[in-house]
């Protein structure tokens, strides 16, 4: 499923964005200069990044009007890593649902699924990310989506083989940021001590740096489908990943 090989070049300006809690926890590379964060607006995040940055976000990017077929996106990454993985996304007019109840009824009516429990927690930063995009044209030539265990997939050969919030899954993972970025260690501890237990969790603060991580490298880029589906409103459906290095899996 993977395609694509492995280069040194590195983007100057890389962003690894994740939702969590009611905020948005990034890591943010600069040359080698390393911060992380978090910003109640993920407007306020990206201000000021300079032109030619690259941003991963793991929040779905372009979305359905209405009808049973899911994204391809979402239909690819769920045969990768399982039918568990990943829910189907919303379609559009269901972000302004005032409440669970109306947003579910809505996206039955309209796909014949309900929504579920995750993606209605997820709903606000969800149509938080497709107003900026629908707003700005030049974002949506940088900031794409990612989702962090499909990053790992990619970059390790394969899905990992534990749960991300287990203390074996966080070895897994440690292990392959850590071959990869000799500070993977560090950051992630100091991102960990600074917000977790309260911004957000240590499978949180992972997934933001792997997202960093593979934004630095945006000519690697390849996408789950290959060729990306445009939503309605233009926006690409379509997940990105890295592929790891030396590896060229079919």
């Amino acid at each position: 499923m993977f395609t694509g090989g492995w280069l040194l070049a590195l983007m100057h300006s890389a962003l690894g964005i994740t939702a969590c809690d009611s905020h948005w926890l990034y890591f943010r590379f600069d040359s080698e200069l390393a911060k992380f964060g978090v910003s109640a607006s993920l407007a306020e995040l990206l201000a000021g990044v300079p032109p030619g940055a690259c941003a991963l976000v793991d929040i779905p990017i372009g979305l359905r009007a209405r009808g049973r077929q899911e994204r391809g996106c979402d239909l690819a990454v769920r045969e990768l890593l399982g039918k568990r993985a990943i829910d189907a996304a919303p379609v559009r007019p269901v972000l302004r649902a005032p409440d669970y109840a109306a947003a579910s009824a809505q996206n039955e009516r309209l796909t014949g699924r309900k929504l579920s429990r995750r993606n209605w927690q997820r709903l606000p930063w969800i149509a938080e990310l497709d107003g900026l995009l629908l707003a700005d044209e030049a974002l949506r030539r940088w900031l794409r989506e990612a989702h962090p265990e499909v990053l790992f997939a990619a970059l390790a050969g394969a899905p990992m083989s534990s749960s991300r919030e287990s203390r074996d899954g966080f070895t897994e993972r440690m292990t392959i940021l850590q071959i990869l970025n000799a500070d993977a260690e560090r950051l992630i501890a100091s991102a960990f001590l600074a917000h977790g237990g309260f911004e957000a969790t240590r499978a949180n603060v992972v997934d933001a740096f792997v997202l960093a991580l593979c934004a630095r490298r945006p000519t690697q880029l390849r996408g789950l489908p290959p060729e990306p589906e445009k939503d309605p409103k233009g926006l690409p459906m379509q997940s990105m990943y890295l592929p790891g290095p030396g590896h060229r899996p079919q």
